[in-house]
């Protein structure tokens, strides 16, 4: 009965969640790639719908109001699926030449997945990069110390968040079961959707979060006020998508998660 109040593995996003703080590289790509095609999107309509496989992204910034108003009125005509098609091989090649450059580890999450893994847990990992952008993030990352024991990638499962399938394939490839044993901790609405939709707990994260959509330099230069108002807006954002805890630091896992198993023992006990 232990065994069953007890978190077995944790998921965690890759940008934006234990690499390159604040998401930066894919937000930077995908202003590049708009910009060339003479559409100016401001940050926060690009990051709307991080954490999405890249071509739905793309997708979700050419349908949304002003990339739909500009792309019209600089080609005349809706955007198609060859137009996609073509953005997207752009965006792929920038950010392959650029990405691993992007890899190093947030702070505190180093020292975060030693202690998970030193309680037991295990530690998979979902991403909306493909496997080939993988391919340059895994081992810059690991060299600076984080390493997962499951990468799963949009086009090992043919879909992406928010559906829950990639979590299901680490819960697979992991041996972990059922979904209450997991938790799926990441930095965009997409996460957390990726969790409650799988039946496993979701947890949003603040610091160095896409969410914020703040570079380390901006985030420590900001007014206090300003980031606590910041923070505020995205924890209400997490909690609307359905996000059990959110924390501030990757740090506060731990305690997050202990808080988790006396939910499961409390829901457990009422039984």
């Amino acid at each position: 009965m232990a065994e069953m109040n007890r978190i077995q593995m944790v998921v965690f996003d890759w940008a934006g969640t234990t690499t390159d703080y604040g998401g930066v590289a894919p937000s930077m790509v995908f202003d590049r790639v708009f910009q060339e095609e003479g559409i100016s999107l401001t940050k926060e309509e690009i990051n709307a719908p991080m954490g999405m496989e890249k071509k739905a992204h793309i997708r979700a910034l050419l349908s949304c109001p002003s990339g739909d108003r500009q792309w019209k009125e600089r080609c005349g005509k809706s955007w198609t699926e060859e137009d996609v098609e073509r953005l997207y091989e752009k965006f792929e090649g920038i950010l392959y030449q650029m990405v691993a450059e992007y890899s190093v580890p947030i702070p505190g999450v180093v020292e975060t997945v030693r202690q998970l893994r030193e309680k037991g847990l295990k530690i998979g990992s979902t991403t909306g990069y493909t496997s080939q952008m993988m391919g340059q993030v895994l081992p810059r990352a690991a060299e600076l110390g984080y390493e997962a024991d499951c990468v799963v990638t949009p086009d090992v499962t043919g879909a992406s968040r928010p559906t829950p399938f990639m979590l299901y394939e680490c819960m697979r490839r992991l041996n972990v079961y059922p979904p209450r044993a997991v938790v799926k901790v990441g930095d965009t609405v997409v996460d957390i959707l990726e969790g409650k939709n799988a039946g496993a707990w979701s947890i949003g994260i603040l610091t160095g979060s896409n969410m914020l959509g703040l570079t380390r330099a901006e985030y420590e230069a900001m007014d206090p006020e300003e980031l606590a108002q910041r923070k505020q807006k995205a924890a209400e954002r997490y909690t609307e998508a359905g996000a059990d805890l959110v924390i501030d630091s990757i740090r506060d896992l731990p305690a997050a998660l202990a808080e988790l198993e006396r939910r499961m023992a409390e829901q457990e006990a009422a039984r």
